[in-house]
C-alpha cells in the first residue's frame, strides 16, 4: 500500500495521554452508533463531532477523512477476528478438528454480525472504497496464513501455492459468505451449504500432492 493510500485512511497522530485515549473513543464509539443507524456513506463529520460530544478539529486531529474511520474500527474487528481463530488453531491436531473449528467460527462470526449492527455496516463500509477494501482482502490474506499454519502441522506436503491460493480464496469468501447470510432470510441455510463446501475442498489433496 502506497504512502498516499496509507496516510488517507490512517490516524494522523495516536494518543498518548489518557485523556486522549479517552477523546478518540469517544469518537469511535460515536462513529459505531451512527454507522448501526444510518450506515458509513451517511455518516457526516460534524454529525460525528455532535454525537461524540467533541470540538470538530478533535475529529479531523486523528481522522483526515471518514474512510480513516472506517479502517480504525474495521481494524478492531479485524484483529479480534485474527486473535480468535490464532486461538482455536494453535493447538489443533487433525483436518477434521481444524474443519469444526472453522465450522465454529463461522457460527460465531455470524453471530456477531446479526447482533451488531455497527460490525456488519463497518464491514460493508469497506467494500465501497477501493483503499479499505485493499484493507480487507490484507485481513483475509492473514487468516489464511492461520489456515496454512495448520496445513503445513499436519501435512507438510500438502503445503504449495496451490494450497495457498485456496486458503486465500476460503478466507476471503468466508467472510463474503457470512455478509450474505446475515442479509438474506434464510441465512442459516446458505451457510450450512458453505460448510459442507468447505469439508470438501478446503483441505482436500492439491494436483500436486494428490497420488
Amino acid at each position: 500500500m502506497g504512502a498516499d493510500i496509507s496516510d488517507r485512511i490512517a490516524l494522523r497522530r495516536k494518543p498518548k495521554q489518557e485523556r486522549s485515549i479517552q477523546r478518540l473513543d469517544l469518537i469511535l464509539n460515536a462513529a459505531a452508533t451512527i454507522i448501526a443507524e444510518k450506515g458509513v456513506s451517511a455518516m457526516r463529520m460534524t454529525e460525528l463531532a455532535v454525537a461524540a460530544k467533541v470540538p470538530i478539529g478533535s475529529v479531523y486531529q486523528y481522522f483526515p477523512e471518514k474512510a480513516a474511520i472506517v479502517k480504525a474500527l474495521f481494524d478492531r474487528h479485524a484483529q479480534a477476528i485474527q486473535q480468535k481463530t490464532a486461538e482455536m488453531f494453535a493447538d489443533v491436531r487433525s483436518f477434521d478438528e481444524a474443519l469444526d473449528l472453522i465450522s465454529a467460527m463461522i457460527d460465531w462470526y455470524y453471530a456477531e454480525y446479526r447482533n451488531d449492527a455497527a460490525y456488519l455496516g463497518v464491514w460493508m463500509g469497506t467494500e465501497t472504497d477501493q483503499d479499505l477494501l485493499r484493507l480487507n482482502i490484507e485481513h483475509s490474506g492473514q487468516v489464511a496464513e492461520i489456515f496454512q499454519e495448520a496445513v503445513r502441522r499436519l501435512s507438510p506436503e500438502l503445503c504449495n501455492e496451490q494450497m495457498k491460493a485456496r486458503t486465500y480464496l476460503f478466507s476471503h469468501l468466508i467472510g463474503a459468505a457470512i455478509r450474505l447470510a446475515v442479509l438474506s432470510e434464510d441465512g442459516e441455510r446458505i451457510l450450512d451449504e458453505w460448510k459442507r463446501v468447505i469439508r470438501a475442498s478446503l483441505f482436500a489433496p492439491t494436483s500436486a500432492s494428490a497420488p
